[in-house]
């Protein structure tokens, strides 16, 4: 199975209102491909969810009317700055202290860059918050210093912890010996992964069994409190064809071993997905059967 880290392509690509970038490449005058994708390290990544590239769409639109805000007032400061100079004997205006036309249209200005930006980061908003109609609900529940994942839709009895992977865990270590950078997606990696099929509507009901913990994975565009005493929802949707594996951590500062707490989701084909509820249904029947009787002979030992 391939690993997949969020690749983008034509189809992919956020294709929000242009209204952003517009306004922006009025002010600037840039090329009409600004709102590519930049992720390299300093920007969000897209993700292979739908929800993750809405918010990638909202976050760059938001950022290119900041971008054109910044250009406009700084670009006035610095020509007042370079005009108006003293050395060029320019003499300072000490009559006009109070303008209440300047002040309304200051403060509407920006009202109405609030409002514009706020109704396309209501709808994403909105968006992030419908759990309905999903396909597949899993329980997680976070513990110092695990995730416990409950498959609840899948059938019953799928139930299992997923730690940090040994080989990591033995390289941290103090005096262990071992360098870090030989080991394998050191400290990124676990000994059961939660597995989910592409293609599904997957909800998630986030609690926490000691501290207050949170599920993150970028690629997923997710990221939830999980809260003692509290249940939180968040849902996702890997696209068809993004299977492979991905990885996040926990978010909330919960303790000693906060940064050893990876969390690893292995998405996988509906078929495949079906095939492996069966060995974890399977698995867990033999390992609720009772054991079987023992021979007669070990049964006539036993009475002497």
């Amino acid at each position: 199975m391939s690993v997949t880290r969020g690749d983008n392509d034509d189809n992919s690509r956020p294709r929000g209102p242009a209204w952003a970038r517009a306004l922006c490449l009025a002010a600037l005058g840039l090329a009409t491909n600004a709102g590519a994708n930049t992720s390299n390290g300093y920007n969000l990544p897209l993700g292979v969810t739908s929800l993750s590239r809405d918010i990638y769409a909202l976050h760059m639109e938001v950022f290119w009317v900041c971008v054109g805000i910044a250009v406009a007032v700084f670009g006035v400061m610095i020509y007042a700055l370079v005009k108006f100079r003293r050395s060029q004997g320019a003499i300072p205006d000490t009559e006009m202290v109070h303008s209440t036309k300047v002040e309304i249209i200051w403060t509407i200005i920006p009202v109405v860059i609030l409002v514009v930006m706020a109704i396309p980061a209501a709808k994403v908003i909105l968006m992030m918050e419908d759990t309905r109609n999903s396909e597949l609900s899993i329980r997680v529940t976070a513990y110092q210093w695990k995730w416990q994942y409950q498959y609840m839709d899948a059938g019953e009895g799928i139930n299992f912890f997923s730690t940090l992977a040994r080989d990591s865990n033995f390289a941290r270590q103090l005096h262990s010996g071992i360098d870090p950078a030989t080991v394998p997606n050191y400290l990124l990696e676990v000994d059961k992964p939660m597995v989910i099929p592409s293609g599904t509507k997957v909800r998630l009901l986030l609690t926490s069994q000691d501290v207050i913990h949170a599920w993150w994975v970028p690629d997923f565009g997710a990221k939830r409190s999980a809260i003692p005493g509290f249940v939180n929802e968040l849902w996702f949707r890997v696209d068809p064809g993004k299977e492979g594996i991905y990885r996040g951590q926990c978010a909330a500062l919960c303790g000693r071993d906060h940064g050893f707490m990876p969390i690893v989701v292995d998405v996988r084909t509906p078929d495949d997905f079906k095939k492996w509820v069966e060995e974890q249904k399977t698995a867990v029947k033999q390992a609720a059967a009772p054991a079987s009787d023992p021979p007669p002979s070990a049964q006539l030992l036993s009475t002497h």
